[in-house]
């Protein structure tokens, strides 16, 4: 009798023990089973910040309609140059015109045909001096003398000297009763011509 109930208490207790060790297996399996869960569930995404409300400008009023002057229309422009001093008369293509004159009375001769004659030629080389001095200019030579704050002599002297050749003679003109006045012309286009040709005679005369 003694050993059966020994038996008895004995199996009670294994069985008192099994009992408490049972809930605490299964709470440690629901703990490992839901760090499980936890650790599969990616972590949420982080709400996004709401955007800045766009700053408002304060826009300018309209400025009252005012009228505008249409821009003034382009100046044509010319393409030919200026032409300067120094520009070859060659290149203007103008037509040169050389006016000379002569008095009558002063002719060397006491017929008065003759005169008229001579005042003609006269006035005629006069013309052609005009046109040299337009081709090639004259060379000009001045002196004055000033003593005592006072001018006591002022010579000029000019010079000139060229080649003038397809003049075309325009007209001869009396000029009141005792003067004759002529006027030759001579093309622009044969003045750098000329210009060479004097150039090469007075080189080829300094050669000799």
């Amino acid at each position: 009798m003694n050993k059966m109930s020994k038996c008895s208490m004995l199996t009670l207790a294994v069985l008192m023990s099994a009992c408490q060790t049972i809930p605490s297996v299964a709470v440690a399996d629901n703990a490992s089973a839901a760090a499980e869960v936890k650790a599969a569930d990616p972590a949420p995404a982080p709400a996004p910040a709401p955007a800045p409300a766009p700053a408002t400008v304060a826009e300018p009023k309209a400025a009252a309609a005012s009228p505008v002057a249409p821009p003034p229309p382009p100046v044509a422009s010319s393409k030919e140059e200026p032409v300067s001093m120094i520009t070859p008369m060659a290149e203007r293509n103008a037509t040169i015109r050389g006016t000379g004159y002569a008095v009558i009375s002063t002719q060397n001769h006491r017929n008065p045909a003759q005169q008229r004659l001579m005042a003609i030629r006269a006035s005629k080389l006069d013309a052609y001096r005009a046109l040299t001095e337009q081709v090639y200019g004259q060379q000009l030579d001045a002196t004055t003398t000033v003593a005592e704050m006072m001018i006591t002599s002022d010579t000029f002297r000019t010079r000139v000297q060229g080649i003038i050749y397809g003049a075309v003679l325009e007209s001869i003109t009396p000029i009141g009763d005792d003067t004759y006045e002529t006027t030759l012309s001579l093309d622009g286009r044969v003045v750098n011509d000329l210009r060479v040709l004097y150039l090469s005679q007075m080189a080829s005369a300094r050669r000799r």
